[in-house]
């Protein structure tokens, strides 16, 4: 009488999705970000790049697929944010198995869009783990967390937004006008940040307004900036019209400072 053979399936990991007896290196991509391009925070971009490069690449279990970043990006939206759509891309379409990242709030400070994304990749076996918080979204308790900093995450966004808004509309409350000095001809920034005329530039600002009323046009005026090897408001040699036409068309020339004349609408 022959014995029933019982054949026994391989346990799969729950945190690799791998049979057990199956022995692969996971693929591991980190995600950095940034939201500003102030001095501090690009040494903060590269701190976290370097990091991710060398941890990653130290795990003999572990293969390096890369670190996809993101500088002065916000993270309320994924907008712009190409480094973090090419590393969800790879991930969904098979490349990556973990990713690795410093918090919660530098995956996204948005809950829905979080959640979602994280949703996304676990359907597809890929892990998140967020180092600050110590969560790994392979754990049954990771969506109410998560819940719960992202929406810390979004909130803080929020205010420090209206606080950044806030700061902005006192300074011009009090006459204080911010304008890109190193392009900004005629003029350099006082010892208090307050705008000093530059003699050697503003004669070539009185040029162009001397000529424009003398029925020259914008073009006519850049080529006659450019033949005299005058360099632009960028140190450029060549001038163009549209350079000469936003400095005729720049109130701050007259003494005056339009503020808050444009904004960004958000569909």
């Amino acid at each position: 009488m022959g014995k029933n053979v019982i054949t026994i399936p391989a346990t799969i990991s729950k945190t690799t999705a791998v049979p057990l007896g199956e022995i692969r290196k996971r693929r591991v991509a980190a995600y950095a970000r940034v939201s500003t391009d102030h001095e501090d925070q690009v040494s903060s971009y590269e701190a976290q790049v370097d990091y991710y490069t060398r941890y990653i690449k130290s795990r003999s279990d572990w293969e390096f697929v890369g670190v996809f970043a993101d500088s002065g990006k916000s993270g309320v939206s994924y907008n712009g944010r190409d480094g973090f759509k090419s590393m969800i891309d790879a991930a969904l379409n098979g490349q990556i198995d973990l990713i690795i990242t410093k918090s919660v709030s530098r995956f996204a400070r948005n809950t829905v869009d979080s959640l979602t994304t994280i949703r996304k990749l676990k359907e597809h076996h890929v892990e998140c783990m967020f180092e600050k918080e110590n969560i790994s979204t392979f754990d049954e308790k990771c969506e109410i967390l998560l819940t719960i900093l992202s929406s810390l995450a979004q909130e803080e966004s929020r205010s420090i937004s209206e606080n950044c808004t806030w700061g902005q509309r006192k300074r011009f409350q009090d006459g204080k006008v911010s304008v890109p000095f190193s392009r900004f001809l005629g003029y350099d920034r006082g010892e208090n940040g307050e705008l000093v005329v530059n003699e050697e530039q503003a004669e070539t600002v009185r040029r162009i307004y001397g000529l424009f009323i003398k029925g020259y046009t914008t073009n006519a005026i850049a080529r006659i900036l450019t033949d005299d090897g005058i360099p632009s408001p960028g140190g450029k040699p060549t001038w163009h019209g549209s350079v000469v036409k936003s400095i005729l068309t720049n109130e701050k020339f007259r003494g005056d400072a339009l503020l808050q004349i444009s904004f960004t609408l958000w569909i």
